[in-house]
């Protein structure tokens, strides 16, 4: 580990930290929002599901993006999304121009989910990868507790019709900032090798601490041999069979735990359960705190237990706390234990899920699929997101609150049953072992 290589990690993850804000803000100010446009729980629905038709918009077209320009050209381009809609949010002038703004800010949330970890995964060593690229993961769970901290510091200053525009508008100095550190990394080293510039890779590799640039140069050029006359190589074959089914299954059950309605839905869940406004803003605050240590064990953990260890821990965790919220709802009793049960969803959720995704769709693809492979599991990702995120408050309102938690709980223990049956283990492995354990060479 080096100044560089921390500097390049730390700057490549900094698309997780408004990932995550833009991720959490929304949730204070759904109340205001409701009332200024006058929103029904659909259109309430459809104002946060519009941020996710553009997420996975983004993560969809980021990765042919990324193979083409390179990981950190494209970074720059979601910088940029990220603040027109930072600035946009803020003025918006009508409920369809925050529509089409916050559409914007999904596309820069989709294509760093897919650049980011990519960027990471391909300048870190095989023993730290997991940290490394878990660095964006901590980032987005920092950008969710400062959400949730902007939003309750905003709403202390009684700012009246003005609030919302406030709580969008923070988000334009992180982004700025994040535009303007992407001029100060270097270009991934895999990227450089596909495009022919090996020179400048190893000059990277160098740079990045690599005990022996030279012997790891020849291994990066030996794994992207065959894309020198195949670059529009498919992804949907039959070689790529378990990678694929990996990278689906893992973006689907992060979002099937509900983890994406508790952020977006968090101040409408504790008012559901009798917590007041205020009280309710001060929850999420501590739901943030939590998630982001959470996630600091985790990050600490995955490397030494393993992805899938992990994985197997955190759904037998989300299983009880999900049940319990469900209980909760259902009974209209113990309303005390809800912000605990919640916690403890989060604890289990940051430590297994939220620190695994990033790592394990990074790591499962060969260098020549990789920013594809990346690009689909995202989709997969967002697209469940988007649609839980879409239908969360319409199932409360013809159900019960406890409806989705019920559900959500029935998914983590098929998510128990799936990595103890199907996924492998990758800790420890260069990326060009795991392709050749995978059978893929």
């Amino acid at each position: 580990m080096n100044r560089y290589l921390i500097k390049a990690t730390t700057v490549g993850a900094l698309g997780g930290l408004l990932f995550g804000f833009d991720t959490a803000v929304i949730a204070g100010t759904t109340q205001q929002l409701t009332e200024i446009f006058h929103l029904t729980p659909s259109t309430l629905g459809l104002t946060v599901f519009i941020g996710l038709v553009g997420t996975v918009i983004g993560a969809m077209v980021s990765g042919k993006l990324g193979q083409k320009i390179g990981g950190r050209e494209a970074l720059r381009i979601m910088a940029i999304l990220y603040t027109i809609s930072a600035v946009g949010c803020a003025f918006a002038w009508s409920w369809n121009a925050l529509m089409v703004f916050r559409l914007i800010g999904g596309l820069g949330i989709g294509g760093s989910s897919v650049l980011g970890p990519v960027y990471i995964a391909e300048l870190a060593p095989a023993k730290w990868r997991g940290r490394m690229v878990g660095m964006f993961q901590i980032n987005i769970v920092a950008g969710i507790l400062l959400a949730y901290l902007s939003n309750y510091i905003i709403a202390s200053q009684h700012l009246g019709a003005a609030e919302w525009r406030w709580e969008f508008g923070v988000a334009i100095v992180p982004s700025v900032l994040f535009l303007i550190m992407l001029y100060g990394i270097p270009r991934s080293s895999r990227w450089l090798v596909t495009t022919n510039r090996t020179d400048e890779a190893l000059k990277v590799l160098e740079l990045m601490g690599s005990p022996n640039s030279k012997a790891e140069l020849q291994e990066i050029m030996d794994s992207v041999h065959m894309e020198r006359g195949a670059k529009e190589e498919p992804l949907f074959t039959r070689r790529y069979a378990l990678p694929i089914f990996l990278a689906i299954s893992i973006g689907l059950l992060n979002q099937l735990a509900g983890i994406n309605a508790i952020l977006y839905y968090a101040n409408s869940i504790f008012a559901s359960a009798g917590f007041s406004s205020n009280s309710a803003a001060l929850q999420t605050v501590g739901i943030g705190l939590v998630n982001m240590l959470a996630t600091l064990l985790g990050m600490s953990l995955i490397d030494r237990m393993g992805r899938k260890t992990l994985l197997l821990i955190g759904s037998v965790g989300m299983v009880f706390a999900l049940g319990g919220v469900a209980a909760i709802f259902y009974t209209h009793t113990h309303q005390a234990l809800l912000v605990w049960l919640l916690v403890m969803f989060i604890v289990f959720f940051a430590i297994s899920q939220g620190s695994v995704i990033w790592v394990y769709i990074a790591e499962v693809f060969p260098n020549r699929v990789r920013s594809k492979g990346q690009s689909l599991g995202s989709s997969a990702h967002w697209i469940s997101a988007a649609l839980i995120t879409r239908y969360f408050p319409v199932v409360v309102d013809k159900f019960s609150q406890g409806t989705p938690f019920a559900f959500f709980a029935g998914m983590m223990a098929l998510q128990f049953v799936l990595v103890l049956f199907v996924f492998p283990e990758t800790k420890g492995r260069s990326l060009e072992q795991i392709q050749a354990q995978f059978g893929i060479h």
